[in-house]
């Protein structure tokens, strides 16, 4: 059956992010993820994983300034010591939390160079990230992401991702695939699914249109749930959400899944 992750970053927002942990765990979840969590004692989150028995599924390589509005920084071409500089940070943190994959954002286009020049520095980035991830025993995921939520992102499509990680030519280099944002860019959610399978390593999920809990949108969710128990998906799904009304208030989507 699908394993769910609960990402911290957008689930529980009225609390601080050390209090989300409990919470999740506690509406039945049995994984965490989440942007980042580099500025916290890195050993007071292995505490929480481990009083509240969560796996660390997934987090992002260090993204730039979020506050500000950067989200990643693997395609700036000012900026690539500073990718290695959080290639090594992220490494630290897998290790310190157990976590087995990271993913990378690709991050927003600077205006003044063009694309081809940004996808060039993104593949030189990944063609290092991967290996040194590899030679560490963690999966290395770049995740498209819709260009309506995210206006001036690199990578939007599973086209973008075959095509970049062609062009990196390393096996530790994975697609995390966010059924909203593919929903939003290209439909064609479980063919697609099934035919990349093989290189997908996390999958996320919100409904269209709002990024709310599965249920209050377009997709549906329960042919969707089956249909990765079916295909034997053994990742997490990460419920990456806006909740509507109260994320443990919202939680009916997960009553058939819960503590599976």
């Amino acid at each position: 059956m699908p394993r769910f992750s609960a990402n911290l970053s957008m689930l529980y927002p009225e609390l601080p992010l050390m209090e989300r942990f409990g919470a999740a765990a506690a509406d039945g979840f049995a994984a965490v993820e989440y942007v980042g969590a580099y500025d916290e004692n890195w050993e007071a989150v292995k505490a929480l994983l481990d009083r509240h028995e969560l796996t660390q599924a997934l987090f992002n390589m260090p993204a730039g300034n979020w506050a500000t509005g950067e989200r990643g920084i693997a395609c700036h071409p000012d900026r690539v010591a500073e990718f290695r500089t959080g290639v090594e940070a992220a490494i630290g943190f897998a290790k310190a939390t157990g976590c087995g994959q990271i993913n990378c954002l690709a991050g927003i286009a600077p205006s003044s160079y063009e694309r081809a020049a940004l996808e060039e520095v993104l593949i030189e980035n990944l063609r290092y990230a991967a290996p040194r991830l590899a030679d560490e025993g963690i999966r290395l995921l770049v995740e498209p992401i819709n260009p309506q939520d995210m206006p001036g992102f690199l990578i939007n499509s599973t086209d973008d991702y075959e095509r970049v990680a062609a062009a990196v030519g390393h096996d530790n280099l994975y697609l995390q695939y966010d059924f909203y944002h593919m929903q939003v860019v290209q439909g064609d959610l479980l063919n697609t699914f099934k035919r990349l399978q093989d290189r997908i390593a996390h999958v996320q999920v919100a409904d269209n249109p709002g990024r709310h809990e599965p249920g209050t949108g377009e997709i549906n969710y329960g042919v969707i749930f089956r249909a990765l128990d079916a295909a034997g998906y053994d990742g997490w799904v990460g419920a990456e959400y806006r909740p509507e009304a109260g994320t443990s208030a919202g939680l009916g989507w997960f009553e058939e899944w819960r503590g599976r």
